[in-house]
């Protein structure tokens, strides 16, 4: 199984998010599962991808040039794709996982997360989207989010389609066992 990772360059303001990142990367190693994500080497993207390489795992990158230009890209991964643009890197994340897992980070990894789950809405694909909701960091974006379902902007059952849990074993068993609600249209 192959895993999408979206979590912020930035490792956060709580060693919290740092702690459960490198254990989420172990798990995931552990249960042989590969992880498709930005290709960087700095905040948790780079957190996730030590853990998982350094527990034995595989790691995927897809980077746009004008970030691996930075100096931004991870040498040591499984394997690390550079793309034209960030149209190029979504598609290709999407395209290479079983599902999608998130992870704390900023308006970056809300963009990526929100159009896979929209595409999981519109039934352009079938895959779990996930949050691990490490130390409560969503809990406010759902709030948000059942407030567009009280508002009649969303629909209750593409708010639960969404998995939302901070632990591992939780996380792996709802992305097992996912069935997708019928699509929106």
């Amino acid at each position: 199984m192959k895993i999408a990772v979206f979590c912020g360059s930035s490792t956060g303001d709580k060693i919290e998010y740092i702690n459960a990142t490198k254990e989420l990367g172990k798990f995931f190693a552990q249960n042989e599962i590969d992880v498709v994500y930005g290709g960087g080497n700095v905040g948790l993207m780079g957190t996730i991808a030590d853990a998982v390489m350094a527990n034995g795992g595989k790691v995927y990158g897809v980077i746009p040039e004008k970030l691996q230009e930075k100096e931004l890209a991870h040498a040591g991964i499984t394997e690390l794709m550079v793309v034209s643009n960030m149209h190029e890197r979504k598609a290709l994340m999407a395209s290479m996982a079983d599902a999608f897992v998130v992870l704390p980070g900023g308006v970056g990894t809300l963009e990526e997360t929100f159009e896979v789950w929209t595409w999981a809405q519109l039934g352009f694909h079938n895959k779990p989207c996930a949050f691990f909701n490490i130390n409560g960091f969503y809990d406010k974006l759902f709030e948000m989010i059942e407030h567009m379902c009280a508002s009649k902007f969303l629909k209750q059952e593409h708010f639960d389609m969404l998995i939302k849990t901070d632990n591992q074993e939780k996380l792996l068993k709802a992305i097992k066992e996912y069935m997708p609600p019928k699509h929106k249209w």
